[in-house]
C-alpha cells in the first residue's frame, strides 16, 4: 500500500498541472451535470415493516383523493380577552380568514370550524384546517407567503393568530452561520498551526471542491436514484470535516519530510506514502460507519449514509492526488516562512540527510512529546482519571429517554409552538397528538361505529371522532384524541394498548383488520426501528472496523482498546446531551428551550459520525508510532515520537471539528443544538481525553505487546505496509523489527 501510494504521489507531484486539470474538469463536469439535471423529488419518509407505514399505505390506497401525503396547516384563532369567538363579530372575522386561506396558492381546501363544530369549550378559541395539493418540499414561496398574507390580516382585526403544521415555513435565522463560523475558525486554526497562509488555505481549498463535487454528483443523479435536496445534508457536514483533516494531515507529514532534508518530490512522495495509507485506512472506517445505516433499514437514513460515505471516498482521492499536485505549485510557501530559506529544492547527500534528521532528533521537544513523557512516567494516574472522568460525565446516560421533535419542542416564540400551546389549553394536551385508527371490513362505516363505541371505554382516551369512510365503503377511519400529549409516556402506552386490543376488537365486531397510526404513532414506531437497530449496527461497524485496524495495525489490542475508547467517548457525550437537554443542567447557558426526550436518531448518528472521526484521530495518532516501532524503536520511543509529529496535528483537526459542531448550538432550534452539542462534545473527549491520554497511558502499560498478534493470524492476514516499513530501512545499530518480534528479548 504504501509502495503504490508514494508512486502515486511522486507522479502526482511532477504530472500537477495534469492532475489538477483533471479535477477541476471533474469539478466543472458535476456542476454541469446538476444544473442540467430533473429536479430531486420530495422528501419522502418510510418505515418498511412497521404499522404507521402499512396504515399509510392503506390510507393512499383506499383514499386517493385526500392527498394523505399533501401538506397541512392548523390555523388556531383565538379572540382577544374574554371575548367569545362566536360572536357574531368574531365569527365574521373567522370567517373572512377562512375564504382569504381557501384562495391562497397550491390550497385543496379549507376545513370551515363552525360548519367542523371545532370551538373549545369555553368558547375563544376554535381552528381552520387547511390541506394542500403537494408536499411540504414542494410549496411554493407564494403559497408561504399567501398563508401568512391572511393570518396578518387577521391579526389586524384584533384576533390572536398562529399556525402549525408542515405546512407551515419554518425560519431560520442563522442562515447558515453555524457552517461559516465554523470554516472561519478552521482557517485561524490552520493558519496557527502551519504559519502559512498557503499551507493554511490548501487544506480548505481541497476539502470544499472534494465536497463540490460530491454533493453535484448526488443533485445529479437525485432524480435517477430517488435522492432529494436533504440527502446531502450529511455528505456535506462530513465531506467538508474529513476533507480538511485529510489534507491537513498530509501536509503536514510533507512539511516534517522537508524538515528532516528530503528532496521535494521525495517528500511529497513519502508524504502519501505514510500518512496518505493513513488517510486511505481512516476513511475506510468512515465509509464502513456511515454505509452501516442501511442496517437500519429505514430508506431515508440508508440514502444519507450512502451518499456521505460516496463523498467521504471522494475526499480520500481528492487527499492522495490533489494535495500532493498542489504541492508540487508551491513546495517553499507551503512551510513556515522561518524555514523556508533553509529549503533550496535541491536534493541532499545521504550524509547531509543523516545530518538533518539528528537535527530534528535534537530539537527541544514540542508539547506533544512533553505531554507524552508525562503520561509515559505515570500511567496508571493518567488512565484512571481519564476513565473515571468519562465514566462520571456518562452516567446520566442511563437515565436516557428517547424521543422525536415536535411542534411542542420548538422555541416558544415561534408560531408553531404558540399554535401548539393554544391548542393544548383550549382542547386539552392529547389534542396535538390524535391517533388514526384505520377499519377494514365488508361494510366499513357499520364496523367503525362499533370499533368507536369500543374505543371510548379505553383508559386513557379522552374522545374518538365519529367515522369516515372511502367511496367504496371497505374503509374507514376514527380519529382518537388521548388524554395526555404526544411526547408523554402515557400515550406511548395507550398506543401500544390499542394495538395490543385491535386482534379482539376484529373478532369481536367482524373487522378485516384495524391498524392504530398517526403522527404520534409513527413517532414510536420509528424510536422503536432506531432501538432495535442499535446493537445490530454497532456490532456491524465496530466489527468491520476491528478487523480492518487488525490488518493496518498488525495487531489485536490495538483495535481493541481503540473501540472500546470510543464506546467510552460515545456514552459520554451522551452523558453530556442528557444532562442538558433533557435534565435540564446548564439549559439557560446553552441557550435549550425546554428540556425534553433526546432526539431518537442521536445514537445512532453518534455512533456513526463520532466513529468515523475517532478511528480517524486513531489511525493519524497510532500509525506514527507503529512507523517509529516498526524502524526499530522502542515501545515508550515510539509513543513520543508518534505524538511529536501527529499530536499537534490532530489537536488541530479536534479543534476544528469541534468548532464547526459547536457552531451549531448557536441555532434557535433546540434539535439542532442538540446535534451540535453532542457531536462536538463526543469528538472533544475522543480526541483530547481518549486519544490524546488513555490511549498513550495503555501504550505504556502494555509495552511491546500492544503489537502483539497471534503468528497464525499474521500469516493469514495481507501485508498491506501502512506505515511505509518497505520505504525506509531499519536504522543502523538496530535489529530489523521482524527479527526482533521472532525473538522477544530484543523487544523492550
Amino acid at each position: 500500500m504504501a509502495t503504490f501510494l508514494s508512486s502515486l504521489g511522486r507522479f502526482a507531484f511532477r504530472r500537477r498541472g495534469l492532475v489538477v486539470l483533471l479535477w477541476l474538469l471533474a469539478l466543472v463536469g458535476a456542476g454541469f451535470a446538476a444544473s442540467t439535471a430533473a429536479a430531486p423529488p420530495a422528501d419522502t419518509f418510510a418505515m418498511p415493516g412497521t404499522e404507521s407505514q402499512k396504515a399509510f399505505d392503506l390510507l393512499q390506497r383506499k383514499f386517493p383523493d385526500a392527498r394523505a401525503d399533501g401538506a397541512a396547516a392548523r390555523v388556531v384563532v383565538r379572540a382577544p380577552g374574554a371575548e367569545k369567538i362566536t360572536s357574531p363579530a368574531r365569527r365574521a372575522q373567522v370567517e373572512r380568514l377562512v375564504s382569504d386561506l381557501a384562495k391562497m396558492p397550491q390550497v385543496a381546501g379549507v376545513l370551515d370550524p363552525f360548519k367542523a363544530d371545532v370551538v373549545s369549550g369555553d368558547g375563544t378559541t376554535t381552528y381552520a384546517y387547511v390541506t394542500y395539493e403537494a408536499q411540504a418540499t414542494e410549496l411554493t414561496d407564494a403559497a408561504h407567503d399567501g398563508l401568512t398574507d391572511a393570518m396578518e390580516r387577521a391579526r389586524s382585526t384584533g384576533l390572536v393568530v398562529e399556525a402549525g403544521g408542515d405546512a407551515v415555513k419554518i425560519e431560520q435565522t442563522m442562515g447558515g452561520t453555524g457552517e461559516q463560523i465554523g470554516i472561519l475558525i478552521s482557517a485561524v486554526v490552520l493558519l496557527l498551526t502551519f504559519g502559512s497562509l498557503v499551507a493554511a488555505g490548501m487544506p480548505l481549498l481541497t476539502a470544499l471542491i472534494g465536497v463540490g463535487i460530491g454533493i453535484s454528483g448526488i443533485t445529479a443523479l437525485g432524480s435517477t436514484l430517488g435522492l432529494s435536496s436533504t440527502t446531502s445534508t450529511l455528505a456535506m457536514m462530513i465531506g467538508l470535516a474529513v476533507g480538511i483533516d485529510y489534507a491537513l494531515f498530509i501536509v503536514s507529514r510533507y512539511r516534517a519530510e522537508i524538515a528532516e532534508g528530503r528532496e521535494r518530490t521525495e517528500a511529497a512522495s513519502r508524504a502519501v506514502g505514510t500518512a496518505g495509507s493513513a488517510v486511505v485506512f481512516a476513511g475506510l472506517t468512515v465509509i464502513i460507519a456511515l454505509a452501516g445505516l442501511a442496517v437500519v433499514d429505514v430508506p431515508m437514513l440508508t440514502k444519507m449514509g450512502l451518499t456521505a460515505a460516496g463523498t467521504v471516498a471522494v475526499a480520500v482521492l481528492v487527499a492522495i492526488t490533489f494535495v500532493p499536485a498542489l504541492l508540487g505549485f508551491a513546495p517553499v510557501r507551503v512551510l513556515a516562512r522561518k524555514d523556508r530559506g533553509r529549503h533550496t529544492g535541491k536534493p541532499l547527500s545521504k550524509r547531509r540527510q543523516r545530518a538533518a534528521a539528528k537535527r530534528e532528533a535534537r530539537r527541544t521537544p514540542n508539547l506533544g512529546a512533553r505531554w507524552a513523557g508525562l503520561v509515559l512516567r505515570h500511567p496508571v494516574a493518567v488512565l484512571l482519571l481519564g476513565v473515571v472522568s468519562l465514566g462520571t460525565v456518562a452516567a446520566p446516560a442511563a437515565g436516557l429517554e428517547l424521543g422525536l421533535p415536535g411542534e411542542g419542542t420548538m422555541a416558544p416564540q415561534t408560531t408553531q409552538r404558540k399554535a401548539y400551546d393554544m391548542l393544548s389549553d383550549s382542547f386539552g394536551p392529547g389534542f396535538n397528538g390524535p391517533l388514526t385508527v384505520t377499519v377494514e371490513a365488508k361494510d366499513a362505516k357499520k364496523t367503525a361505529a362499533r370499533v368507536r363505541t369500543a374505543l371510548e371505554e379505553v383508559p386513557g382516551v379522552a374522545g374518538v371522532s365519529p367515522s369516515t369512510a372511502n367511496p367504496s365503503g371497505d374503509t374507514a377511519l376514527v380519529n382518537v384524541i388521548p388524554e395526555t400529549g404526544p411526547a408523554d409516556a402515557r400515550t406511548e402506552d395507550l398506543v401500544r394498548s390499542l394495538r395490543g386490543m385491535a386482534g379482539g376488537l376484529e373478532s369481536r365486531t367482524g373487522a378485516s383488520e384495524i391498524l392504530v397510526a398517526g403522527q404520534t404513532a409513527m413517532f414510536i414506531d420509528f424510536s422503536q426501528t432506531l432501538d432495535d437497530a442499535l446493537l445490530p449496527y454497532l456490532g456491524l461497524v465496530v466489527g468491520l472496523a476491528f478487523l480492518l485496524l487488525t490488518v493496518v495495525f498488525r495487531s489485536v489490542l490495538v483495535p481493541l482498546k481503540a473501540a472500546l475508547g470510543f464506546l467510552l467517548s460515545v456514552a459520554a457525550a451522551l452523558g453530556a446531551v442528557v444532562a442538558v437537554f433533557q435534565w435540564g443542567w446548564f439549559a439557560d447557558v446553552i441557550g435549550v428551550d425546554q428540556p425534553g426526550p433526546v432526539m431518537s436518531t442521536m445514537p445512532i448518528f453518534m455512533i456513526g459520525v463520532v466513529f468515523g472521526l475517532a478511528m480517524d484521530y486513531e489511525v493519524f495518532l497510532v500509525s506514527r508510532m507503529r512507523e517509529a516501532y516498526v524502524h526499530g524503536a522502542r515501545p515508550g520511543e515510539a509513543v513520543v515520537i508518534g505524538f511529536r509529529h501527529s499530536g499537534r496535528v490532530v489537536s488541530a483537526a479536534a479543534i476544528i471539528m469541534t468548532s464547526v459542531f459547536s457552531g451549531f448550538v448557536m441555532e434557535d432550534n433546540d434539535f439542532v443544538k442538540m446535534i451540535g452539542f453532542g457531536l462536538a462534545t463526543a469528538v472533544l473527549f475522543d480526541a483530547f481525553v481518549v486519544r490524546m491520554a488513555v490511549v498513550p497511558a495503555l501504550f505504556a502499560l502494555l509495552g511491546g505487546s500492544a503489537w502483539w498478534l497471534p503468528r497464525w493470524l499474521d500469516r493469514l492476514l495481507p501485508n498491506i505496509d501502512v506505515e511505509g516499513e518497505k520505504l525506509t530501512p531499519a536504522p543502523s545499530g538496530r535489529p530489523p523489527r521482524e527479527k526482533a518480534e521472532r525473538e522477544p528479548h530484543l523487544v523492550d
